[in-house]
């Protein structure tokens, strides 16, 4: 039997992971989508041939349901589900920092609860969506979840407990590589290159040095080692590196963002 999904919320991540199900073969027969504007919701409709309907309506008839709205509003969409919801439905979460027990202690008792922490590049197909089950998920609904999430990008499940962690380096990561991007940006027009090629340059660097990191399994110091040649250009700049302590500077700064995603996850403002 086929199974219904509805995307909630279907901002950027949503329409994102509806586009990626539509190319993955799911028949739009099967997908719903709910927005919080009608005239968003006319626009999802017309573009990839889904029904568009109320949370309400969607609690009622999809079988699994995606929840992709802010952290700050999850508390009231589930109050407006959990009357229509029985424990025999998936949900799924997208919601940064919100533990799989907010949604067991609001939807009825033994509701199959799945966290997921995708980042931006599910946009583009090359995301990577880090997945928990709660308590009462199994692996038939861990792979329900991977089905959804696979067609946008990678997947990888972790305990929960890992979670705050894995957003850290992987929700916030797409950050931290625009931030560096920006900044050897501006030591190009620093150093005499127009914007534009200092752009072009260091991007296709990235996207080169990424491809070579995924594919060719070797150590990353490995692979910095092969560009860095004895009194050379590369060691002079490492050198400054470690001078300005970029290394610990990336280290606190994953340790502040898995602390605020704690602190989210706890109700913290």
């Amino acid at each position: 039997m086929a199974q219904k999904v509805a995307v909630l919320g279907t901002g950027k991540i949503g329409e994102a992971l509806l586009s990626g199900m539509i190319r993955a073969g799911w028949s739009t027969d099967d997908l719903m989508c709910t927005a919080r504007r009608p005239e968003r919701a006319e626009v999802l409709r017309i573009r990839y041939g889904v029904e568009a309907v109320t949370n309400t309506e969607a609690a009622k008839a999809a079988d699994t349901l995606i929840l992709a709205v802010k952290p700050q509003d999850m508390a009231t969409l589930l109050g407006e589900l959990a009357p229509h919801l029985t424990a025999d439905r998936l949900v799924i979460s997208a919601a940064a920092g919100v533990p799989t027990a907010f949604f067991e202690e609001r939807l009825p008792a033994g509701t199959p609860v799945v966290r997921v922490m995708p980042n931006t590049p599910v946009l583009v197909d090359e995301g990577m969506s880090v997945i928990s089950g709660g308590s009462h998920a199994t692996e038939e609904h861990l792979l329900r979840t991977e089905a959804i999430f696979k067609p946008v990008g990678k997947t990888l499940r972790v305990p929960e407990t890992q979670q705050d962690a894995a957003t850290a380096l992987s929700g916030s990561g797409p950050a931290y590589f625009y931030y560096l991007v920006e900044a050897m940006t501006d030591a190009g027009i620093l150093l005499g290159l127009p914007r534009d090629k200092a752009h072009d340059l260091i991007v296709q660097a990235a996207i080169g040095a990424a491809v070579m990191l995924r594919d060719s399994g070797e150590h990353p110091v490995k692979l910095r080692e092969a560009v860095t040649s004895p009194a050379g250009t590369t060691i002079s700049a490492i050198r400054e590196l470690e001078k300005h302590g970029v290394r610990a500077a990336l280290i606190a700064a994953l340790e502040a963002a898995r602390d605020r995603s704690r602190e989210l996850a706890s109700g913290g403002a």
